[in-house]
């Protein structure tokens, strides 16, 4: 056989289609990365679905008050309406990843918004007709769940096929940042909406707009032909025959492999229960301070910090820094240093300090983008909406543990540095085996195809 030959991807064929998609651009070429001027509309354009997935899953949650009294719920009925959405979170992440990096993440992306913009539009109209007003709203909570569980698996998968590794990390923190634009937005505006219209408004006023980014994107980032899915496509995404299956043993023997899981699963856990209680924290520990101020200033200040981050990790890569040095230096400073201010938090009589400590930390945070996000697309660009559908499921499921836990701790120890503590080991654990056994090297290629 020829000398020289290229590995393939893993989950692909030699030959196959997804293979050769992901080989080629739109105009034929060799290049599958978008030009820069592209690369940077889709960037907005992500940015502002990212924003506009977080108005739509924050519809109930700022609604919940409200809701209760309309339809007489209880704290628990409440409860079981708003944890729904959860566990149709965690049954998408996987294979919404597999079928991303099978037929495009675009697709999957655009057709999760369409599906969970629809479901926003005509959950109060619904509601109007169902007299089970409990189970259907359960029931919609979930199918949400389900249908924004792709989400970020998918844009993984887009981003690491789509976008060249040295414009990754600013082009991911970027695009992260809609979180926190979005909880911004729905925050404000859907608590003027509700106020002067009701909460029918909220999610007429979320849907609507998801609705018309998904119509803009299709009429002005894909042509028709890249709008269709073929059906060869389709089945191969929804199914794992014995040809296009993802080598599960290959990848899960790589120590890399390991290391950005657990760092994931790590991060994601204190992120949860930094978002679920730190709200209780400064209302215990600071009765007389404005909600506004704590709820909202940590928010703000993590888009900054977001944006440097990828601005800084971009820069030191295309200064000639390993990537893997600049992934791990990330990290630590995500991981470690945020930690720091946690543990500070728990130290604290001063409301002020308190503020400044809890932005920092959770601004901090967001170097986690920078740092082991864009570390599953080094690692397995052909693969990465899948593994990143892993480690997301995984991070979301041991969140739910580490909130209870929080809970339990401050029951019975009484105090708050407890659960900052926790923050902080849990973080430890990340980071140590990431700095451990990290690395940047591609590992989703499949020795049995190179050409000897």
């Amino acid at each position: 056989m020829a000398a020289g030959g290229t590995a393939v991807p893993c989950g692909a064929q030699p030959g196959s289609g997804a293979s050769q998609r992901r080989g080629m651009r739109k105009d034929g070429a060799g290049d599958p990365f978008w030009p820069r001027p592209t690369c940077r509309v889709w960037m907005v354009m992500l940015l502002l679905g990212t924003c506009l997935l977080y108005c739509a899953r924050v519809t109930v949650p700022i609604c919940a008050v409200a809701l209760s009294a309309h339809f007489g719920w209880d704290k628990k009925q409440s409860g079981v309406v708003l944890s729904s959405f959860f566990w149709g979170y965690c049954l998408t992440q996987i294979i919404g990843g597999h079928i991303s990096d099978q037929i495009g993440g675009e697709k999957v992306l655009l057709l999760s918004a369409s599906a969970w913009g629809f479901l926003t539009v005509i959950t109060p109209l619904l509601t109007h007709i169902s007299s089970a007003h409990l189970v259907f709203m359960t029931c919609s909570r979930f199918l949400m769940g389900l249908l924004q569980g792709v989400y970020f698996p998918s844009l993984a998968s887009l981003l690491s096929q789509r976008v060249r590794e040295s414009e990754r990390a600013f082009t991911y923190s970027t695009v992260g940042t809609g979180s926190q634009f979005g909880t911004l937005v729905i925050g404000g505006a859907g608590s003027l909406l509700l106020d002067w219209y009701g909460w029918e408004s909220v999610f007429y006023f979320s849907g609507l707009l998801t609705l018309l980014w998904v119509y803009c994107t299709c009429k002005y980032l894909l042509t028709e032909k890249e709008l269709t899915i073929p059906i060869e496509y389709l089945t191969r995404g929804l199914s794992m025959s014995k040809q296009s299956k993802v080598p599960w043993k290959q990848l899960f023997t790589k120590a890399p492999i390991w290391a950005v899981i657990i760092a994931q699963l790590s991060t994601s856990s204190t992120f949860f229960t930094l978002l679920s209680w730190l709200p209780t924290f400064f209302k215990e520990t600071f009765p007389e301070s404005k909600g506004w101020v704590f709820n909202v200033v940590p928010w703000l200040v993590a888009i900054p910090t977001s944006l440097f981050s990828g601005f800084l990790s971009d820069h030191l890569i295309n200064q000639g820094y390993k990537t893997i040095t600049v992934r791990k230096f990330m990290q630590v400073i995500g991981s470690g240093v945020s930690s720091v201010f946690a543990l500070c938090l728990g130290q604290t009589s001063s409301f002020c300090k308190a503020i400044v400590f809890a932005s920092a930390s959770v601004g901090l945070q967001t170097f986690n983008h920078s740092g082991i996000s864009v570390n599953v697309q080094d690692l397995a660009p052909s693969c990465a909406g899948l593994l990143f559908g892993v480690g997301n499921t995984g991070g979301a499921l041991l969140g739910v543990i580490c909130v209870y836990l929080a809970g339990y701790l401050i029951e019975t120890t009484g105090s708050w540095t407890s659960v900052f503590n926790l923050v902080a080991a849990v973080n430890s654990i990340g980071l140590c085996a990431f700095l451990v056994f990290g690395e940047a090297q591609r590992v989703d290629t499949d020795s049995a195809y190179i050409d000897l």
